[in-house]
C-alpha cells in the first residue's frame, strides 16, 4: 500500500478521522457523537491513562488519542508514532481510504509524529511476491492551521527516503552487489539532485584502498567506491560534514564463516550504513537543505573463495597503514577506515560513519538503540543525541578510554583488525579512529538496522535507521 498526504482546511462531513487531545473537555469541538463522548468520559474516569478510542461508524473509523503530558515532548511524538502504526492496521482492515487528522491540543508536532507513524508503518517490500494485491492508496488530510504545506512535504520527502534505505537493505545480494549499488547511487543523484561518482575497482586500486581490495578477494564481482555530494550554493557550513557508511552487500564472514549457520540469514543487511547514508543523501537534497554534505560510501561482499584474506595476512590501507588480519569477520572496519582515511582530502569539519559493525553492540543494548562513540566536541555529542530523541533513534555513548587501544597491538604490524572478546564494540570504534583526523562520530547501528520481527512502525526486515536521525540533526545543528 502507499500513503499520500496533503493539508486540509477543514474535516469532510461523514469522513473517517483521528484526533489528538489533553482532556476529555477539548472533544467538545471534535465532530464526536453524544454517545461516543460519554463512553470515553465514563472509561477515563475508570482509568485515567486510557488514551486510545477507537469507534466503528459502518465503513467510517472515529478514534481520540490522549497526549501523555507527564511524558517529554519527544517521548509523546514517539507513542503517537506507535499508535499510529495500530490505527493503520485499523484503517487497512476496514478498507478505508481517506482519514483526517486533527490536533485539539494545540501542539502542531503531535500531529505530524501521528502522521509519520502511520506512514511509516505502510511499508511493504512485496515485489518479489507472485500474487499481487490490488493497490491500496491511503490519503491523510492534515487539519491544522500552524502546519504549513512545506513541513507535510518534508515529512514525505523524509518518508520516502527512509523507504529508499529500506528497499536497498531488504534487496538480496542477488540483485543487489557493489557495482547495482552505485548505479542505484547515480540514479537517486539524478532524480534528487545531487551529484554522485562510483569509482570502478582499476580507480580504487589506484587509490590504494587496502582494505577495500581486500575484503572483496574472495568475490567474483568488482568492489565499487562511491561519492556522494550535496554543495548548495546557500550552504551555511564552508566545510562538508562527511557521512560514511558501510557497505557490504552480503557478509559470510569471509575465512572465519559466521557460526552457527542461521546467522547468515540476515546478512544482506550488512550494508545498513551504506543505505543510510543514501538516504540522509537524498532527504536532505530532495528538501534542499542548506548544508553542504559529502557522502562516501565502499562496497564489496565478503566471500570466501579465489584468493580471499585468511587470518595472518598483512595488508597495506589507503593511510599507508598495515594491519594483521586476525578474523576475517571483523572487515566493515577495513573497508570503513580506507573511506575514513580518503576523507582527510575534504578538510571536513566533522565525519559520521555508520555501520552494523559488531555484534558486541546489539548484545549490550539490543535493537533500541545505536552505539556511539569518538572525538567530536560535547557539543556535536549532544546536538546528535537530540536529533536522535526527536526521532526515537536513541544513542548510547560508550567510553572511548585510551586503555582500549592496546587491544588493538600487533607483533608483526602497525595494529591487528580486532581485539580481544571483551569491549569489541569499543575496540572496533578505536580501529577506526587510527585513520581520521577531523572531529568524529562512529555510529553503530547493527542492532536497530535489521529486525526480524515488527516492531510498531518498523516491520520486519529493513529498518531505514540513520536517515532520520541524520536528517534532523544536520538541519537543526547546521540548516
Amino acid at each position: 500500500m502507499s500513503v499520500d498526504i496533503i493539508k486540509s482546511d477543514k474535516i469532510s462531513e461523514g469522513a473517517s478521522v483521528i484526533y489528538i487531545c489533553s482532556s476529555v473537555a477539548q472533544l467538545e469541538k471534535a465532530q464526536l457523537s453524544e454517545k461516543e463522548l460519554v463512553y470515553i468520559r465514563n472509561k477515563k474516569e475508570l482509568n485515567a491513562d486510557a488514551d486510545l478510542f477507537v469507534f466503528d461508524r459502518l465503513g467510517l473509523v472515529a478514534a481520540v488519542l490522549f497526549r501523555r503530558e507527564k511524558d517529554t515532548l519527544y517521548e509523546q511524538m514517539e507513542v503517537l508514532r506507535r499508535k499510529g502504526a495500530r490505527l493503520l492496521d485499523k484503517l487497512k482492515e476496514e478498507l478505508i481510504d481517506e482519514v483526517f487528522l486533527a490536533d485539539l491540543s494545540d501542539e502542531p508536532s503531535m500531529l505530524l509524529a501521528l502522521a509519520e507513524g502511520i506512514m511509516l508503518a505502510a511499508y511493504q517490500f512485496s515485489k518479489y511476491k507472485t500474487e499481487k494485491k490490488e493497490p491500496y492508496t491511503l490519503h491523510l488530510n492534515v487539519v491544522d492551521n500552524k502546519i504549513s504545506s512545506q513541513e507535510i512535504n518534508e515529512l514525505k520527502l523524509v518518508v520516502e527516503a527512509v523507504f529508499l534505505s529500506r528497499d536497498l537493505v531488504n534487496e538480496p545480494v542477488s540483485t543487489l552487489n557493489a557495482e547495482k549499488l552505485g548505479q542505484i547511487i547515480l540514479e537517486a543523484a539524478r532524480n534528487y539532485g545531487f551529484e554522485a561518482e562510483v569509482f570502478n575497482k582499476k580507480k580504487i586500486e589506484a587509490l590504494k584502498m587496502g582494505g577495500l581490495l581486500a575484503v572483496n578477494q574472495g568475490s567474483i564481482d568488482p568492489p565499487t567506491f562511491s561519492v556522494l555530494e550535496w554543495k548548495p550554493e546557500n550552504a551555511r557550513n564552508k566545510k562538508p560534514v562527511v557521512l560514511v557508511g558501510k557497505g557490504v552487500v552480503f557478509d559470510t564472514g569471509g575465512t572465519n564463516l559466521k557460526t552457527p549457520p542461521g546467522s547468515l540469514d540476515t546478512m544482506k543487511s550488512d550494508m545498513g550504513g551504506a543505505a543510510a547514508v543514501i538516504g540522509a543523501l537524498t532527504a536532505i537534497a530532495a528538501n534542499k537543505l542548506p548544508v553542504y554534505v559529502i557522502g562516501l560510501i565502499p562496497a564489496t561482499d565478503n566471500r570466501i573463495g579465489g584468493n580471499a584474506i585468511v587470518p595472518g595476512d598483512i595488508i597495506t590501507m589507503h593511510s599507508g597503514t598495515t594491519v594483521e588480519i586476525m578474523n576475517t569477520d571483523a572487515e566493515g572496519r577495513l573497508i570503513l577506515a580506507d573511506a575514513l582515511s580518503f576523507s582527510k582530502k575534504y578538510e571536513p569539519q566533522l565525519v559520521i560513519d555508520l555501520a552494523t559493525l559488531t555484534g558486541s553492540a546489539v548484545m549490550a543494548i539490543g535493537s533500541h538503540g545505536t552505539v556511539a562513540m569518538g572525538t567530536a566536541t560535547e557539543e556535536v555529542k549532544q546536538s546528535l543525541s537530540i536529533a536522535g530523541e526527536k526521532v526515537c533513534e536513541r544513542l548510547a555513548w560508550f567510553p572511548f578510554w585510551k586503555d582500549y587501544d592496546d587491544a588493538l597491538k600487533s607483533e608483526v604490524a602497525d595494529m591487528k583488525n580486532i581485539g580481544g572478546r571483551e569491549a569489541g564494540a569499543i575496540t572496533a570504534g578505536k580501529f577506526l579512529s587510527r585513520f581520521i583526523d577531523a572531529p568524529w562520530i562512529h555510529l553503530d547501528i547493527a542492532g536497530p538496522a535489521f529486525l526480524e520481527k515488527k516492531e510498531h512502525y518498523k516491520g520486519i526486515g529493513g529498518t531505514g535507521v540513520g536517515v532520520r536521525l541524520l536528517y534532523h540533526f544536520l538541519k537543526d545543528s547546521l540548516a
